[in-house]
């Protein structure tokens, strides 16, 4: 739920320009929402340009309906747009845009999976992923985030997710198995419950590596026989996946 990727300068000067519009808006200026999420979407688009790992229209067009000032607390409304990370409180933070469109572009999901997102966090991820499944289940260990995020997600309309409080390094059994599995904290090792609740053709993406360590977004592919493929994608910086384990 947490990352930090140093942006290049051009796209930094971009951010400046993003954050500068968003404070008017909080400010009670003329710029409106959609604007900025469209500028938001334009940075992604350099920054994904920059990389080996494109962002497709379909995962764009999510980013762009998703109102992210929605998802952050009230004094940093102001830096919503940003291309970078955000406290949400309890230690936890909504991650950078271009990783949470890079993660749901990486667990490709189709319009009738079926998805496990573990680390609800604000919901930002999963009101995304929202657009592009037929169903959404998230489960956030921080109790008054789970809260948080549900009412959050229900005042916005987003009816096709459900959010438990809970551990998430078990998964969601009674909803498996899910088509993708999108985890937003890392744990030292990739927890085998996520890889057993994927189902045949499924991704799991996921930060890996232990805390002070690097770690990588990593994603994990089960074939129709049940054996499994991983690559690693870039490296990255997430909070721990706490819980049981």
């Amino acid at each position: 739920m947490s990352e930090f990727r140093r942006l290049p300068a051009g796209l930094a000067v971009a951010a400046i320009v993003v954050s500068g519009a968003a404070l008017a808006c909080a400010g009670g200026g003329d710029v409106d929402a959609e604007a900025l999420r469209q500028a938001m979407v334009d940075t992604i688009k350099r920054h994904a340009a920059q990389t080996s790992e494109d962002i497709s229209d379909r995962v764009l067009d999510a980013v762009s309906k998703v109102p992210r000032h929605e998802f952050v607390p009230a004094g940093l409304v102001g830096a919503a747009y940003q291309d970078r990370p955000l406290p949400i409180g309890y230690g936890q933070t909504i991650s950078q845009p271009y990783i949470v469109a890079l993660m749901t572009e990486l667990a490709a999901v189709g319009a009738d999976d079926v998805v496990l997102e573990v680390g609800t966090g604000s919901g930002y991820q999963a009101a995304i992923l929202s657009h592009l499944a037929k169903q959404v289940y998230t489960i956030e260990i921080v109790e008054p985030l789970a809260r948080e995020a549900a009412e959050r997600l229900e005042r916005l309309g987003l009816n096709n997710v459900e959010v438990k409080a809970g551990d998430g390094y078990a998964g969601w059994p009674a909803h498996a198995p899910f088509d993708a599995v999108v985890v937003t904290a890392a744990p030292a090792q990739i927890p085998a419950p996520l890889i057993e609740q994927l189902a045949p053709g499924g991704r799991l993406v996921i930060p890996v590596g232990p805390r002070g360590a690097t770690q990588y977004l990593t994603v994990v592919e089960k074939k129709a026989d049940g054996l499994t493929t991983e690559r690693k994608v870039i490296p990255v910086r997430f909070v721990p996946l706490t819980g049981e384990h």
